[in-house]
């Protein structure tokens, strides 16, 4: 069920997520009045979502024929994990030389606390763990065009990194790669925290690329519309 007073960014993660894990399928027409009484909203916030899920790659809008789901190939999902990949490494690298004391505390206890969901097997919350563990990353490279870039870079590819969690064992295998990232921060060790990062990222990729157009896993009917 959709709650009234759907914002945007859950209306982009809504229509995204079942994009992804193939509820919807390409070239399937997504409709904005449809969807605007789906979500309880006008059609205004919708043209919004299904322009941020255009720039992500994810919808396809036409001149004077309305939206429709995008089809992602293999190809072009690689190419944005492997640009994320190296914006990832920079940042780890700079974390680990250039973070406070404080921000790698912080970056530590986060992490060990964030064990606990993986033995609860709590995908959604480790989810928004992860996301904030690897934005902790990203400022803490202390470098605003790269952290600009790199947000950008992720919002694109948010749904498949989300969708990862779905497959078997995930969670505990994305906490020991994290592991050995935090693990080369804490020691200042650049070239280690890069490399672990760039790693992770590629390991990400693989995970993902089940859910590229043609491959997905039976999940869609676990993955309702909702506005969290």
């Amino acid at each position: 069920m959709v709650r009234s007073g759907t914002t945007v960014d859950q209306m982009v993660r809504a229509i995204g997520d079942r994009i992804v894990t193939g509820f919807l399928r390409p070239g399937e027409k997504l409709d904005e009045a449809s969807l605007a009484a789906r979500f309880d909203v006008s059609r205004t916030p919708v043209r919004e979502a299904l322009g941020q899920l255009s720039a992500m790659g994810l919808v396809e809008r036409r001149p004077n024929r309305g939206a429709i789901v995008a089809v992602v190939t293999q190809e072009h999902l690689a190419s944005m994990f492997e640009s994320m990949a190296e914006l990832e490494a920079i940042c780890a690298r700079f974390s680990a030389e250039r973070m406070t004391a404080g921000e790698r505390r912080a970056l530590e206890i986060e992490h060990q606390a964030s064990a606990r969901l993986v033995q609860l097997g709590a995908e959604e919350d480790y989810e928004y763990f992860n996301t904030d563990f690897h934005t902790r990353l990203y400022r803490g490279a202390h470098s605003k065009h790269i952290y600009e870039l790199t947000v950008m870079t992720r919002s694109r590819l948010a749904p498949f990194r989300r969708a990862q969690f779905m497959l078997s064992g995930r969670l505990a295998k994305s906490w020991q790669e994290h592991d050995v990232i935090v693990t080369a921060i804490m020691r200042g060790d650049g070239a280690a925290a890069g490399n672990a990062a760039k790693n992770h990222v590629s390991i990400v990729s693989e995970a993902s690329a089940v859910f590229a157009a043609g491959d997905q896993p039976k999940v869609a009917s676990t993955v309702p519309v909702t506005a969290g």
